[in-house]
């Protein structure tokens, strides 16, 4: 295989290896949390901001995740040498990426929920613009076709969107 094989590969295996398991932790403490407020199982008081805590690493793995995908895609659709737009247009997706991943770091610090909201769209337009490259194979970008609703892509990026907004609701 090739490097630009096993890169490919990069997507899926931090998907099951760190986001999969993420995700059923978040779920078993989101359980725990509602058993704890409604039935009143004596579960550890800690179990609301446990899940809270791991939900914020789950979304932002997520997010991270989506972005490592975009960025495979876009760096090995074609050899570097044939880039259409050439060094300029490569120099853009950089500073657009660098951007979204400092707009997450701010969402992920900031309290403000303004600010939270402001850095949840902003990284969410990074991640669109990213995914909007002719190199992101999407199969239809018409809403009103079967394909678009099967699309890989615009699950993942509506996927992304749920959990930047997550991150920016008020904890």
């Amino acid at each position: 295989m090739t490097t630009t094989d096993w890169l490919w590969i990069l997507h899926p295996a931090l998907a099951v290896v760190l986001i999969y398991p993420l995700i059923g932790m978040v779920v078993r403490l989101a359980w725990q949390t509602r058993q704890r407020r409604v039935a009143k199982v004596k579960h550890s008081p800690l179990v609301g901001r446990d899940h809270s805590d791991l939900g914020r690493w789950l979304a932002a793995g997520v997010v991270l995740l989506v972005l490592i995908a975009l960025t495979v895609v876009i760096a090995t659709k074609e050899p570097l040498a044939d880039f259409s737009g050439g060094a300029g247009r490569a120099l853009q997706l950089s500073i657009v990426l660098l951007g979204t991943v400092v707009s997450l770091i701010a969402l992920w610090r900031s309290k403000a929920s303004a600010l939270r909201l402001s850095f949840s769209l902003i990284t969410w337009v990074g991640v669109l613009t990213l995914g909007a490259q002719p190199e992101v194979w999407r199969l239809s970008d018409d809403p009103l076709s079967p394909a678009f609703w099967q699309s890989h892509y615009w699950a993942g990026v509506a996927v992304t969107g749920l959990m930047l907004f997550s991150l920016a609701a008020p904890t």
